[in-house]
């Protein structure tokens, strides 16, 4: 089976359907931010390993503990996927911290500090 196979990509979207509700529902883990999203999924063609890539709103500490708390509970998330997955292998979870969400929000900051100046000259009605 190809990695992006209509197959595949419909066993990483409903893993990563269930791992979020797994995560948002089940998991009491104090470490886990209650700000935490599954990004993305992949699942390996052979369905035995999956990486999950997480996403946590605040800072570089709230993300490492909150995959500290995940990695603890992975044996535990694993055994609920399983019940709600309905695949032949459930894959050994690795969590990975995404942090494409943080930086698309500093660069989005960041070109609106560039445009600015640009802006404020455009409401005086000055021209370059």
């Amino acid at each position: 089976m190809r990695k992006n196979s209509v197959k595949n990509t419909r066993i990483n979207e409903e893993v990563m359907r269930e791992l979020s509700n797994i995560i948002r529902l089940e998991v009491k883990d104090p470490r886990i931010s209650p700000v935490t999203s599954v990004v993305s999924v992949e699942v390996a063609p052979d369905l035995k390993t999956c990486k999950a890539y997480i996403s946590v709103l605040g800072d570089d500490e709230a993300a490492r503990k909150t995959l500290e708390g995940l990695k603890s509970s992975a044996g535990f998330i694993r055994r609920e996927l399983a019940h709600r997955v309905n695949l032949r292998n459930t894959p050994e979870i690795t969590f990975v911290s995404d942090q494409s969400i943080a930086y698309a929000a500093k660069m989005s900051k960041l070109i609106d500090e560039v445009n600015a100046p640009l802006h404020k000259r455009e409401q005086n009605g000055e021209e370059n």
